[in-house]
């Protein structure tokens, strides 16, 4: 009589043992949860800080890139060719950072696309890089900067329309409004009779030239910033500042080597020499806007790819856009540019857009955050049913 109490008395002691444990593990759920909730905002706030230094590296490297292209024109600059390379071949400074940067353990062994694919992507990017740059200087040598940097303003359009191909990226009313704003602020511009600025003095024909190659231009970057949105999403697939960093180096080594053929090509590189006799600033000065311009170039790109892979092409695009009150307003400071009636409005009609835009991507933050939220309390409200069981 006495065997079965004491097995009784055993299994009771084990089911009190389990659920001792049991509760002690419940004890700790509370603080799991809160090292969770820990970790999440500080990969949050690791995110926001990362998106705050890549848009001021594109706001900071576009505006100065900008005016020091036009001061290599303003003071006796002619080559177009040499102004496209300027964009580029500022790379090599990337070289030393790019060196000391490993790919990290969880993509050594991940996935990674063909050597031809690779090539393919560098080649594509590179050679249409290359072209949009080009038709940018010519845009930069014909037209005043305010001018140029408002007809630029119109890549964001350009870049909405191929991302909701290539992207899927979706129409609501806000992004609408800012396609139309950025459209008509572009449009107004070529209305203007403005034949020159500065020392420059330009044709009309020259300026319609310059105003088509800036829209052309702008076409190209918004659909070159699609496909690398796409490349980091679809084909490359990893979170690595080593291959973001790879995708930057190899494409401006395509579009230089690109650049450096139609220098050659063209003849142009047979009138450098006089171009930095006759360079107004003096020798040292005529090396130095181009030295500054070239890295200011590569600061701006680090800036624009980095809010590309972080964000989307869109946003790294509407953040370039931001720096487009600025740069009329330094333009009339450094270069005397006149700002007109109709400069004015297409100014505010610029601004208005990307105010409308920046509103829509606040507002698919603000869902997203909250959706996310849901899902993640989802799973506690279900526990009262297993609990019940």
């Amino acid at each position: 009589m006495k065997e079965p109490q004491e097995v009784q008395l055993r299994i009771t002691s084990d089911g009190g043992t389990k659920e001792a444990n049991s509760l002690e593990d419940n004890s700790n759920l509370p603080s799991q949860v809160n090292q969770i909730e820990i970790k999440k905002k500080e990969k949050k706030a690791y995110r926001y800080i990362k998106i705050a230094i890549f848009a001021a590296f594109m706001l900071l490297g576009q505006s100065s890139a900008t005016l020091l292209g036009r001061l290599y024109y303003e003071k006796g600059g002619k080559s177009k060719w040499l102004g496209t390379l300027i964009q580029i071949a500022g790379f090599p400074f990337l070289l030393p950072y790019n060196c000391i940067l490993r790919e990290p353990e969880n993509n050594l062994n991940s996935h990674k696309p063909s050597a031809s694919m690779l090539a393919f992507v560098y080649v594509s990017l590179g050679l249409i890089a290359a072209l949009d740059g080009f038709l940018y200087s010519v845009g930069l040598q014909f037209l005043p900067v305010s001018t140029y940097s408002l007809i630029s303003s119109s890549q964001l359009a350009f870049n909405a329309l191929f991302s909701y191909f290539l992207n899927s990226l979706k129409f609501t009313p806000y992004i609408i409004n800012s396609l139309l704003l950025l459209t008509i602020s572009s449009t107004l511009l070529v209305l203007q009779n403005e034949p020159s600025s500065g020392s420059i003095h330009v044709t009309k024909k020259n300026y319609v030239i310059g105003f088509i190659c800036t829209i052309v231009a702008s076409s190209g970057y918004g659909l070159l910033l699609s496909l690398t949105q796409l490349v980091l999403r679809k084909v490359l697939k990893t979170e690595s500042l080593k291959v973001l960093m790879d995708l930057i180096m190899y494409q401006c080594l395509v579009a230089s080597i690109a650049i450096l053929v139609g220098l050659f090509a063209s003849g142009e590189w047979k009138g450098l020499k006089n171009e930095v006799k006759d360079y107004e600033m003096g020798k040292a000065s005529y090396f130095l806007t181009i030295i500054f311009s070239a890295i200011v170039w590569q600061v701006a790109n680090i800036g624009c790819t980095g809010l590309i892979y972080e964000v989307s092409s869109v946003f790294a695009n509407a953040i370039g856009i931001l720096g487009v009150p600025f740069i009329p307003i330094l333009a009339v400071i450094f270069f005397h540019d006149k700002m007109h009636g109709v400069k004015a409005i297409s100014l505010v009609l610029a601004v208005w857009g990307f105010m409308s835009y920046v509103y829509q991507d606040y507002l698919d933050n603000l869902k997203s955050t909250t959706q996310k939220t849901s899902d993640d309390h989802a799973p506690n409200a279900s526990l009262p049913l297993e609990e019940g069981h």
